[in-house]
């Protein structure tokens, strides 16, 4: 965290928000993920806490002690109990998996057909939907994830952009402008151009968010952000006064 936290302020935030990635499910494959990889913030958020009110003293920043969680239908209750236990500054929501799929790996859709690649997508946007309407999050993560993945580009359609900007359009949750892969192989924000005017054609705003793991990615990715923001001359959902 120190590191992120030097980068960040070199590159002239006034804040920084630590959303580190888990999820609250019994199922075993996600239980042996958390183990395997340790994506078990929900387990060690209280000795996270503890750094980030120690750094708090250290840094002209504010840190904000945040989390990512998995959304499935399944574990609302389970989510729910845990972020009114846990009573973070902010959570994050995201569909990662459907049908215990990987959305972001490109092995299991290589030898799909194109129908069952478009029912994958159709799964997924419902999750998504099913996210934003749960009320759970304040924000949602790379609301087109699947277009990141090569294999799942293109099957995303305006139909999927009407039924998530609709959910977006009653809910508290509000969709982050990702910069995650904009300076990399993708070249786009999530979500892309047509799926943002869908959005604002809902009065729907976007937060920023850089969807930064490492300190070097923080400088060029708020660059981007505030250049795209100031090219349409809008500003960004602020989460905080």
């Amino acid at each position: 965290m120190p590191r992120m936290l030097d980068a960040a302020a070199d590159a002239g935030l006034r804040g920084v928000g630590f959303a580190d990635h888990c999820n609250v499910a019994e199922r075993e494959g996600l239980q042996r993920e958390k183990r395997e990889y340790g994506i078990n913030l929900d387990r060690t958020y209280p000795l996270r806490r503890e750094a980030i009110e120690s750094l708090r003293e250290q840094y002209d920043l504010r840190i904000f002690d945040a989390v990512e969680l998995d959304y499935d239908p399944r574990d609302e209750g389970d989510i729910a109990s845990f972020l009114d236990e846990a009573d973070f500054d902010y959570a994050v929501g995201s569909v990662h998996r459907v049908a215990g799929t990987n959305v972001q790996r490109s092995a299991p859709f290589a030898d799909q057909s194109e129908r069952e690649r478009r029912a994958f997508v159709d799964d997924y946007y419902e999750r998504l939907a099913d996210l934003v309407e749960s009320e759970l999050f304040a924000v949602a993560a790379h609301v087109d994830l699947p277009e990141r993945t090569p294999e799942l580009r293109g099957y995303t359609t305006a139909d999927h952009h009407e039924l998530v900007a609709d959910a977006f359009r009653g809910s508290r949750t509000v969709p982050e402008l990702n910069a995650g892969r904009v300076l990399r192989d993708y070249g786009e924000y999530h979500p892309a151009s047509d799926f943002r005017a869908a959005l604002r054609e809902r009065g729907v705003a976007f937060v920023a968010g850089s969807d930064s793991h490492e300190p070097d990615e923080i400088r060029n990715r708020k660059r981007a952000l505030e250049d795209h923001f100031a090219e349409r001359e809008a500003e960004p959902v602020q989460l905080f006064d």
